[in-house]
């Protein structure tokens, strides 16, 4: 990994670069091909996990050569901390009506795979016509469920707490236009 350039080697809590804007880019350009070619004839909705998916999402329906729609849902189960509290609630749930509609769920990052195995059973029971999984950012881990994801943008060593390209600490850094490690001590979980 690669130190980051300046201003950003001044800010004590952002370490090393996990990926790099360019990266990012590039490999949004082919999960756009790689959507577009797997969904033709049937534009996906794109469902996106607020608020770390935002990012991900706005730069991956650009990418996607279909029409496609878009709507958003927020989930809790981090809140303020660094990690997952194991219990997944909605806190914005969607617009639209999922039946016969083929859904891309848009994720910015799947840990544990719990809120991921949350979101399936709560969207799979609204009877859309085909259900599949797009992730930003996998972080590789021993305790994961079955994860079975259809498109992952990079994989990332566990233990690693990341930010920037839309993944936050306590609000901060979601701006950065790549992804990098959070050096400072991570919030502690309030229990």
């Amino acid at each position: 990994m690669r130190r980051l350039p300046a201003p950003h080697d001044a800010n004590p809590e952002l370490g090393e670069l996990v990926i790099s804007e360019e990266q990012i880019r590039s490999r949004i350009a082919e999960l756009g091909r790689e959507i577009s070619a797997d969904y033709a004839g049937r534009p996906p909705l794109l469902v996106g996990v607020l608020k770390g998916a935002f990012v991900f999402m706005a730069d991956l329906c650009r990418a996607v050569d279909l029409p496609v729609e878009a709507d958003f849902m927020a989930v809790a189960s981090y809140g303020s901390a660094t990690r997952t509290s194991g219990v997944v609630r909605i806190v914005k749930d969607l617009d639209l009506d999922l039946t016969d509609r083929h859904v891309l769920l848009v994720e910015d990052i799947v840990d544990s795979g719990l809120t991921l195995s949350y979101l399936r059973r709560n969207l799979l029971a609204r009877e859309p016509a085909s259900l599949a999984v797009c992730s930003l950012l996998v972080r590789d881990a021993d305790d994961q469920e079955e994860l079975d994801l259809a498109y992952v943008g990079f994989r990332i060593p566990s233990g690693t707490f990341v930010v920037g390209y839309g993944l936050d600490v306590s609000e901060r850094y979601r701006n950065l236009p790549f992804v990098c490690a959070y050096a400072a001590s991570p919030p502690r979980f309030a229990s």
